[in-house]
């Protein structure tokens, strides 16, 4: 199974749907509330080569985007391979 981190704040419709996905596909998550310390925004766009939105979801160290890029992943079935590895 996938290390999966995800920078996301705890209301966030985004990041709730991303938990919602990853949930249903068996994944566990290592989440990073970006709204409970500042910091943690700050080192989220860095990883993130500067985006500032969250969710920022990153499969074993590689940064995949946020929702919507993993919501196109799931959909072209490359998702599945990325949280396999």
């Amino acid at each position: 199974m996938a290390r999966v981190r995800m920078y996301c704040t705890r209301v966030g419709p985004y990041c709730v749907m991303a938990t919602r996905l990853l949930t249903k596909k068996g994944q566990e998550i290592e989440k990073i509330f970006v709204d409970e310390d500042p910091s943690l925004r700050q080192r989220m766009i860095q990883e993130s080569n500067g985006r500032t939105t969250v969710p920022q979801i990153f499969i074993n160290d590689t940064h995949i985007g946020g929702y919507t890029d993993m919501a196109s992943l799931d959909y072209n079935d490359s998702l599945d391979p990325l949280l396999e590895s």
